[in-house]
């Protein structure tokens, strides 16, 4: 797009217990509940939850951060670069565990990104009021091989380190998992149920593209044709425009702000590559973060609006320091994955008519060229067919007006208790909470069913479903799907 583990005993050999590499804060407080101080180990003894995950081969402490009511880990957990050759080498990969009770059923959160080092809850966690385990994806620093193969980036191996870290949690947190995450996470946790079928009891997956054949885009035109209103699409349009056609003025502006504030842009070869790889982005990432009630902030009269205006707009939305080289070394990983094996987006824009120079950038553009890539066409149409045929206890959430949604997992005759739905007017961050009524109480059912803690009157009747947690704004009050906002190359 720009257009995510078996070998168990022999990685423990490798591997051995790794020691703590930072600091850990104190114990629980004496006023916290004795479920969050403590777990019943396998021998019935009485243990501190902490002591039981460092007791994990390869698991290491780098801090543990109070939250009532939880307790809160950043671990490093020793990986295989290779989990086909353990013996090849290994990586530190970074998790955080928000730990609520072995007896509550545990969420695997992925992002696809870099994890978060503060606490934080998915919504699935909300609605079942359980633990979370989070995971940074392979290759997204600080986990990251040294030296770097690139060719061990791939679904499978992030797959396989999913399954490792479950392996490994779930002999303490025993209760029913499910795997979550949003957009690119989304597609994660999917491509980990298909390569890994039998470890979680259900996925929950937010705005998750699908590009099945990465060189057919047509569905992204059709939805940029109708999306939203007319009126909102020629303000939109004619901003584009006018960047365009201002390039002259507007890349001196360009080139002062880089100078400004250090920006170089070797990897995508010059300042007006990236310039215009921004102002190609500003329709898609407006309707992937905004609203249709936002078009009121954009310049209603693009031609005869200032230079200064058309830069804060398009700024705004898609951000001009997304494309320097700053703005793309921590994104490396997905582009990389973009043009091997995810696929990206390439539309036409037709009322650009002959102004752009380049088109839609393909990843490479964005990846140095000391890095190969080859694409390999058949990973997405895999992931795409098993989804179709196999789905079992999945549950796909997406954005009416989101353009990621233009191509989306579906679900075929072999799919059983699976669910594809559509926020009405929702963009990228659409979740469960934001779906009509019925098919909210018929989500927040299913979540619950497959957690194993839906309550009898759940199951009885699905109109009653709730989330079990109350919320929290500090834990939820955070759109985990849009944590990578500037470039929308990224999903």
């Amino acid at each position: 797009m720009r257009k995510a583990l078996r070998g168990i005993l022999s990685l423990a050999v490798l591997i051995g217990t790794v020691s703590a590499t930072g600091a850990s804060a104190g114990a629980a407080t004496a006023a916290e509940p004795a479920a969050l101080r403590t777990a019943v180990g396998d021998s019935g003894t009485s243990t501190d939850i902490k002591d039981r995950i460092l007791a994990i081969p390869g698991m290491s402490l780098i801090e543990e951060k109070p939250y009532a009511g939880y307790r809160y880990f950043v671990l490093d957990y020793t990986q295989p670069v290779d989990h086909r050759h353990p013996s090849k080498g290994t990586f530190q990969q970074r998790i955080t565990l928000l730990h609520k009770d072995t007896s509550r059923p545990t969420v695997f959160y992925t992002g696809g990104y870099n994890v978060s080092t503060n606490p934080s809850r998915s919504e699935p966690t909300r609605i079942v009021d359980g633990n979370q385990v989070s995971l940074e994806y392979r290759f997204f620093t600080p986990s990251r091989p040294s030296p770097a193969d690139w060719s061990k980036l791939d679904i499978r191996q992030a797959a396989d380190d999913q399954h490792r870290v479950f392996t490994a949690l779930k002999r303490i947190y025993s209760k029913n998992w499910l795997t979550t995450g949003g957009s690119k996470g989304g597609m994660t946790a999917t491509y980990y149920e298909r390569f890994h079928p039998k470890d979680m009891d259900g996925v929950v997956a937010y705005v998750a593209p699908n590009d099945v054949v990465d060189n057919e885009d047509s569905a992204y035109d059709r939805f940029f044709a109708k999306v939203g209103t007319k009126e909102c699409r020629d303000k939109l349009n004619g901003v584009q425009r006018e960047a365009l056609i201002r390039r002259a003025p507007l890349e001196k502006k360009y080139a002062r702000y880089a100078a400004d504030n250090g920006y170089t842009f070797d990897t995508v070869g010059t300042l007006d590559k990236a310039y215009e790889a921004v102002v190609m982005d500003y329709i898609w990432a407006f309707w992937q973060y905004s609203l249709l009630a936002d078009c009121d902030s954009v310049p209603a009269d693009a031609e005869h609006a200032t230079d200064q205006a058309i830069w804060d707009s398009v700024d705004s939305i898609s951000g001009f320091s997304a494309y320097a080289d700053q703005g793309l070394a921590n994104y490396t990983p997905y582009y990389y994955q973009a043009g091997t094996q995810l696929g990206s987006p390439d539309i036409e824009q037709p009322w650009l008519g002959k102004l752009s120079r380049y088109g839609y950038q393909p990843p490479r553009t964005f990846v140095p060229r000391s890095i190969p890539m080859k694409f390999q066409p058949s990973a997405m149409r895999d992931v795409d067919t098993w989804v179709r045929h196999h789905a079992t206890h999945m549950l796909y959430v997406y954005g009416e007006n989101d353009p990621w949604g233009a191509e989306r997992f579906r679900l075929g005759a072999g799919a059983r208790d699976s669910y594809v739905f559509t926020v009405p007017g929702g963009n990228h961050g659409s979740n469960v909470a934001g779906l009509v009524p019925s098919e909210n109480a018929t989500a927040t059912a299913a979540i619950l069913r497959w957690a194993g803690v839906a309550p009898a009157a759940v199951q009885q009747d699905e109109s009653k479903a709730r989330p079990l947690a109350k919320f929290d704004a500090r834990l939820d009050d955070k759109d985990l799907t849009t944590e990578h906002r500037l470039g929308f190359r990224r999903p």
